[in-house]
């Protein structure tokens, strides 16, 4: 992927008008604009059956678990928006690194997020802009070695706060994100080298 680094980015909702969705666009261009090359991914594309281990002893990992696991491993970190659900993390999401952590049979790339940075964001119709879920997000991925950073993105009142073309309306939440992002572009620049 050369020298440039390279972020894998995703929200965990498949809601098309999700406003996780909307965070994340504004994430990778962010990260484009401080020099990182982002993959966006949209887990609708990745179905997955719910993680099951007998499942999994008969059958391996599902395929498109299969593809996402190498795509991680050919990525230097993450950046994911997160929605709340529940005060908790996104049963699709959590499917998702449930599965992409387990090993394969063949050719096994291993654990593909550890030592890797990663930032969180989210957006809720909630005031707390979608921090209860973030410490979920947070538990699930240090737990797999991730390096996560301790600045987030949280954006309340998500169903005002974006206007018509998916930009935050608010300046202050426009800062926020370029800050993070930022962040996690430098700290994953660092890291590789």
């Amino acid at each position: 992927m050369g020298n440039a680094i390279n972020i894998l980015a995703l929200a965990g909702s498949t809601r098309e008008a999700s406003f996780n969705k909307k965070l994340v666009r504004l994430g990778v261009a962010a990260a484009r604009e401080a020099g990182a090359e982002v993959t966006l991914i949209d887990l609708r594309e990745y179905p997955m059956p719910l993680y099951d281990g007998d499942l999994e002893k008969a059958e391996g990992l599902p395929e498109k678990a299969v593809e996402l696991k190498r795509m991680a491993a050919e990525h230097d970190g993450f950046l994911m928006a997160a929605p709340e659900y529940n005060h908790s993390i996104s049963g699709v999401l959590k499917n998702t690194i449930d599965w992409m952590s387990r090993p394969m049979k063949n050719d096994d790339p291993g654990n593909v997020f550890k030592g890797k940075p990663a930032a969180l964001m989210s957006a809720s119709p909630g005031a707390a802009g979608g921090q209860r879920g973030l410490v979920h997000v947070r538990g699930v991925l240090n737990a797999l070695g991730v390096l996560v950073l301790p600045e987030y993105v949280a954006i309340p009142k998500a169903m005002n706060a974006f206007d018509e073309k998916g930009v935050l309306k608010d300046e202050s939440a426009r800062k926020q994100v370029n800050l993070v992002v930022s962040a996690l572009v430098e700290i994953t620049r660092r890291i590789r080298a």
